[in-house]
Parts: structure tokens; sequence; C-alpha cells
């Protein structure tokens, strides 16, 4: 695919996009609590890490994005901090928290299932296009990961049965990028991540976030 970002970068990744796209200041003001309801739809390490990044200021005053892997969930924060909306997603087939070095530079072939993963980390994202015109998110521009609609053109790999189905072990089906719903991704992501830098924090699901993102004890 071919995406709206600067030429240097573009063309060292042109190839291996396409194949790939089929992630503390100081105190300022606490942020406002999310309702009950809201604050339901996040996981007890999911909470943990949006407590350190108002605590911290983390975000940088930009909207946020939680992705937690082991619920396979997002979580959509605004700038203050307060939680606006939840998805479930699809992610990486493969377990792990890193992406083989040099693997944004690879064609799909070359890649085996055990490096379909994605990265968890701290990333300031930013907005993309491919070559269909449709506007992506980009997580880590480097390794090729992006977050994206939902993509259904190969009908056997059932994607939108996995977003709806209750349990997270059939949400593994990617090469590494995010699918959301497509109606989660244009009343939430497009309009503002589409637009814009923000941050989007993936959360590890091979060591504790707190350990992960260095605010354990």
């Amino acid at each position: 695919m071919l995406f709206s970002l600067p030429l240097t970068r573009l063309l060292a990744r042109v190839a291996s996009a396409s194949a790939l796209c089929l992630g503390a200041a100081p105190v300022l003001h606490a942020a406002p609590p999310a309702s009950a309801a809201a604050t339901a739809e996040l996981s007890a390490e999911a909470g943990q890490v949006a407590q350190w990044i108002h605590r911290t200021q983390d975000n940088q005053r930009l909207p946020y994005l939680l992705i937690d892997k082991r619920a396979a969930r997002v979580h959509v924060f605004d700038a203050a901090g307060r939680l606006q909306d939840s998805s479930p997603v699809l992610l990486g087939a493969a377990r792990g928290d890193h992406s083989v070095p040099g693997i944004g530079e690879r064609p799909i072939s070359a890649i085996a299932p055990h490096e379909r993963t994605t990265p968890a980390g701290r990333f300031v994202s930013e907005p993309g296009q491919n070559l269909q015109g449709e506007d992506i998110v980009w997580i880590d521009y480097d390794v090729a990961v992006s977050l994206h609609r939902v993509r259904t053109g190969n009908a056997a790999e059932r994607r939108l049965q996995r977003l709806a189905s209750a349990t997270v072990a059939d949400n593994r089906i990617s090469y590494g990028c995010v699918n959301v719903p497509r109606a989660f991704y244009n009343r939430n992501i497009a309009p503002v991540w589409g637009k814009q830098a923000g941050v989007i924090y993936v959360l590890p699901e091979t060591q504790s976030a707190a350990s992960f993102f260095g605010f354990g004890s």
C-alpha cells in the first residue's frame, strides 16, 4: 500500500507495508473520573495503566488509546483522560510483545506464523492512507503495524464473527495490525486519530504492564 507519509519513509516501506496491513511529565490536574459503567469496561491491568497515565500525564495532553491484548479490547480516552468508548479488536495471530527486527521490510510470504505479533509499547500514532484511499492509523510505521477498520475480503477468516464472539481466543488472526469494527472506527478513530497525532499504549501479554512501562514498585 502507498501511504501519505514523508517521502523518505514512504519509499523505504512501500512494499512491506502493503503486506503487513492485509505502537513522564509532572502532574498538572487529575483527570475527571470515568463513569462506573465506562470503568467497568477496563480490565484491572488496563485500569492500572490508565491511572498511571492520569497521574503522570504521560499522554502529554494528547488523546490516547489503550489496547489490552489479553482482553482483546481497545479503550478510547480523550486528552483529559476521560474514557469515551471501548470495543473488541482483532490482533496479531502470534502471542508476543515484540516485532521481529526488519519485519516491516519483508514480503508477507516470508513472515512465519510465530512472527505475527502485535508489539506492546507506547507509540505516537500517525494518520495514513492506503492505495485504495482508505484511511488508517499507524501504530508503529517502522514495523508496518497499524490500526484500521476490519477487512472482510477473505470470508474464511470470519473476522466479523470473531469480533462479535464472547471469547478472546479467536481474536488472534492478523499479521500484527489491530482491526476494529467499521462503525467504531468511523465514530471514534477517524475524527481524531485520523487527523492528528495521539498516543497508543499497547499492553503487554508476556509480563505485567507495570514492569513493562516501568511504574511498578
